[in-house]
């Protein structure tokens, strides 16, 4: 070739390389989504770089090949060899023949901020003598086209997790209504519960409804699983139990058609525990159903303990419930009743020991005097000195009530 011919091969060469920037630019100035930056890539390089074997990877939340052609290998269906990553710089590289990746000579790492972004193995230049050949440009372009395409991921999770945080924000203002604004505490009737969720929303609900002058219920549940789905399941349950109360106070069908109703939203992706009670002051009764949760402390007279265990299994396991059975207990003048969420037994301690049922009826009978406030506090004193630095994994619920004679503090 001569000289003069060379110069203009150079600097028609010069020329195609500004045009691929320029066209580059423009097409991530335009906004394009990243499979058409990926195929203007892919164009750009063929058409104008006079490369005959090309493989792009890209970090995805794996090493992905985007963009291959000129090879025999078909690199979209073939694994990226963590050894690359060891590559700093733009250099030739030989590879045993067994390997898929024999087909190239050179390695071109693309890096932003110290981070390994993309790879592109290259090869075949039958037109070019290789020190014509600006390896550096095919770094420079391709580092222009994945930082963008970085940088749309980047805004991409940005605008996602906001909506998650929105999406969090309107379910922790929904679950808010799930918990009652305020609990009575009379001479009678002392009611108090602790809530602490482990994420921003949680999945425990407790709960008391009047029903009439002499009558009441309360209740504690724990949903099975995390998130905005577990945690506007119980709002929908909160809303039907509720809806339910009014219909009806007969324990079986309650608990019936609340089976019925998690069953037919969360088609057995989530189930619920349940501990559910009705006392009638008139009567001194109580009735119960436990569907599965963690038998609540019973204490009638200050000193007889008992573990309210009668009822059913989960809500939402199954369509039909295989058993169902009411715990009575009559002639009640005074008891204190104590219930909690898994969420508490589960703790576990430094040395990898849970807190556990046994410990907490321990302290809640060795702290039956108690009004409910301060029995509360005391359970939380012997939990927080149980796991010391230890962290929780659950929401923690406790719900605790106490009821006195009309002649008895």
């Amino acid at each position: 070739m001569m000289k003069g011919e060379a110069l203009k091969a150079k600097y028609d060469l010069k020329e195609l390389e500004l045009n691929s920037l320029l066209e580059i630019t423009q097409a991530i100035n335009n906004n394009l989504p990243e499979e058409s930056l990926y195929k203007i890539y892919d164009f750009t390089i063929r058409a104008n770089l006079n490369i005959k074997k090309l493989a792009l990877f890209v970090l995805d939340d794996n090493w992905e090949c985007k963009v291959n052609f000129g090879t025999d290998a078909n690199f979209y269906k073939e694994k990226f060899d963590g050894v690359f990553l060891t590559f700093e710089k733009i250099q030739p590289i030989t590879f045993d023949q067994s390997s898929v990746f024999s087909e190239f000579q050179i390695i071109v790492p693309i890096a932003h901020k110290d981070r390994k972004l993309a790879f592109v193995f290259i090869s075949g230049y039958d037109e070019v003598n290789d020190e014509e050949v600006n390896t550096n440009f095919i770094q420079a372009l391709s580092n222009i086209i994945i930082v963008a395409i970085e940088n749309k991921k980047l805004a991409r999770k940005q605008i996602e997790q906001e909506m998650i945080r929105r999406e969090l924000e309107i379910a922790g203002n929904v679950q808010k209504f799930l918990f009652p604004k305020e609990l009575p505490y009379t001479d009678t009737i002392k009611v108090s519960a602790f809530y602490q969720p482990h994420h921003s929303i949680g999945g425990d609900y407790y709960d008391f409804i009047k029903i009439s002058d002499h009558r009441f219920l309360f209740c504690i549940a724990d949903v099975s699983g995390k998130g905005i789905p577990a945690a506007l399941l119980m709002s929908n349950f909160q809303a039907s139990l509720r809806t339910l109360t009014r219909q009806t106070t007969l324990l079986q069908d309650i608990i019936t058609e609340l089976n019925y109703l998690v069953m037919s939203n969360a088609e057995g992706q989530h189930f619920i525990t349940f501990f559910v009670a009705i006392y009638d002051t008139t009567l001194k009764r109580l009735k119960y159903v436990n569907s599965g949760h963690n038998p609540p402390i019973f204490i009638r007279n200050r000193h007889h303990v008992e573990l309210l265990s009668e009822g059913s299994t989960v809500l939402g396991a199954f369509d039909e419930l295989p058993f169902l059975k009411v715990g009575i207990i009559e002639d009640l003048d005074q008891f204190l009743f104590c219930s909690f969420t898994d969420g508490l037994t589960e703790i576990r301690n430094s040395e990898d020991v849970e807190f556990g049922d046994g410990e907490i009826q321990r302290v809640v009978a060795a702290n039956a005097d108690l009004d409910p406030e301060e029995l509360n506090k005391s359970i939380i004193k012997a939990m927080e000195e149980f796991k010391a630095e230890s962290g929780f994994k659950d929401d923690i619920t406790i719900f605790t009530c106490r009821i006195s004679s009309n002649n008895s503090n």
